[in-house]
């Protein structure tokens, strides 16, 4: 064999098994990723998020196919494509979810090792956090973890809008209690974006058993007699064969689906459909998508304090020199998780970020004027999605059809319009008296749930946070095992938002970390 391990996807998982598959010097590791290096300085600098959107180089830039609940718009989804994935292009908010997540995702997998008390070691094991250790937080891991160091006075009004509004202050989002309005912790070291690159991989690429290959394109899994033995990739237009004792692909949500059905794993109508040879039958390949959709609030503000026309030169001058400022700033600064009126269960079931500037469409349409946003999603959809081919081409994008607001009974509809509506109520706090201006979405007062719903149709988009295409379980549309071993094909792996049971009750960077962590473990001690 080539290597030991063979890792597909250098993003927020992948960079994690890097450093800890190639910890052990009797292991050749091999890490290729799509994407570039993370050489750019934006990536680095945390406001940079706001000017990344737009960058094509470090971003796969997907879209849905016309979504039919959300009047056929096309949803943009963007995914990092450069080492650290999307952890070098997210706003580095740092939660974990809550306890009542994992034990279902133990469940589902037929496995106590995923149970809360069994995964806190492993958020644990990559902790670095600046305010200590504790029973919930640790130092010394790789990855850093930090209060920001500057924060927009609006940000702080957010928070005082919802204690006043009855939901309370909450220091730590990953404390005893979710629940309450704070600043959010993120992953950043010294001012700086603390990405899965900077905290896993850059501390081991001097080692002589790590080599990674970037700008390298995997089209498929080589799979001989039931078992993965390698991959194909194709570099600077050229294709090649790399042989592996595992494979593990950590690709993302989106992109794992699609090397596991362009080498004939998926659904079998399907893939013949699209001129691939099916090798093993496995549905639920591109199946069972899950994300978090939401809504936006944007109002006007009549104090000239917000990031719409931020002096860009002189906040990155001040980040150069002392690593402060408007730089620091992960834009999306405080927010906030409320049980509502319509939760299911004990866990908070609305998640609140707060931008201090008007954010349309990811930031892509610029608005005239000054404001602030307040973005809302419901964290436990019912809805599901799926990937599918397109043809056989690597190069050519798998469909994504997320079916939002999907659920017969309209169920996530209902929760969507609460969270709506929660925010018209937070931002009408006197917190905001002093700076609340003119309404720009929606631009009048929704007077029944109708109107409500009219709005969510027109302007719902996504949080980014899609997985479930390569489900943990037990069950025939399950694709890998507890361990993460795809069903049916030896000496494969998944290892990645993918793989996860349902969503977390928050973000997903941090849980994709842990399940690498975990992974990394499993693989050693096999």
């Amino acid at each position: 064999m080539d290597y030991d391990y063979v890792i597909v996807g250098a993003g927020s998982a992948g960079c994690v098994l890097a450093n800890r598959l190639s910890a052990h010097s009797g292991k050749r590791v091999l890490l290729i990723e799509a994407g570039s290096s993370d050489w750019h300085p934006l990536i680095h600098m945390p406001a940079g998020i706001a000017r990344l959107a737009k960058n094509k180089h470090f971003n796969w830039n997907y879209d849905t196919e016309p979504e039919p609940a959300l009047q056929q718009r096309r949803l943009w989804w963007p995914r990092g494509k450069t080492l650290g994935g999307s952890s070098s292009i997210n706003a580095m908010c740092y939660v974990r979810g809550v306890p009542a997540d994992y034990d279902a995702w133990a469940q589902a997998a037929g496995d106590a090792r995923w149970s809360w008390s069994q995964v806190l070691p492993w958020f644990l094991h990559s902790e670095d956090n600046t305010r200590g250790a504790d029973a919930l937080h640790a130092t010394g891991g790789l990855l850093g973890v930090s209060d920001l160091r500057y924060h927009n006075p609006l940000s702080a009004a957010l928070i005082e809008a919802g204690a006043s509004a009855g939901w309370g202050r909450n220091p730590d989002f990953n404390g005893p209690d979710q629940a309450g309005f704070g600043f959010y912790q993120v992953t950043q070291r010294n001012g700086a974006r603390c990405s899965s690159a900077d905290a896993f991989l850059r501390p081991a690429r001097s080692r002589p058993n790590l080599h990674v290959r970037t700008r390298a394109r995997v089209e498929r899994i080589l799979i001989e007699q039931g078992r993965a033995v390698g991959v194909q990739l194709r570099q600077r237009g050229v294709s090649e064969h790399v042989h592996g004792g595992d494979v593990i692909i950590a690709a993302g949500a989106i992109n794992s689906p699609h090397i596991l059905m362009l080498s004939g794993i998926g659904p079998t109508d399907h893939l013949r459909e699209r001129s691939v040879t099916p090798l093993f039958d496995l549905p639920g390949v591109g199946a069972g998508l899950q994300d978090h959709l939401d809504i936006c609030t944007l109002i006007g503000c009549t104090q000239d304090i917000t990031y719409d026309h931020l002096n860009e030169l002189a906040a990155g001058w001040r980040y150069l020199r002392h690593r402060d400022g408007p730089g620091t700033s992960n834009v999306a600064e405080s927010g906030g998780f409320v049980r509502s009126r319509l939760a299911t269960d004990a866990r908070c079931d609305i998640q609140f970020h707060f931008v201090p500037a008007l954010l349309d469409d990811h930031g892509r349409h610029r608005l005239p004027g000054m404001g602030y946003t307040l973005h809302a999603c419901y964290l436990h959809p019912r809805s599901r999605g799926h990937l599918r081919l397109r043809s056989a081409d690597p190069a050519e994008p798998v469909a994504i059809r997320a079916g939002y607001l999907s659920d017969p009974e309209g169920h996530d509809l209902a929760r969507m319009i609460e969270a709506a509506k929660l925010s018209r109520e937070i931002l009408a706090q006197p917190a905001f008296d002093a700076y609340r201006g003119k309404p720009v979405f929606p631009e009048s007062d929704p007077q029944n749930d109708a109107e409500w719903e009219s709005f969510i149709r027109r302007k719902a988009e996504t949080i980014y946070h899609p997985v479930g295409t390569c489900r943990m379980g037990r069950d025939g549309h399950a694709v890998v095992d507890s361990e993460l071993s795809v069903h049916g094909i030896a000496g494969l792996r998944v290892v990645d938002a993918s793989v996860m049971p349902a969503l977390p009750s928050g973000n997903t960077n941090a849980p994709t970390i842990m399940i690498a962590e975990r992974a990394a473990a499993l693989l050693l001690a096999s």
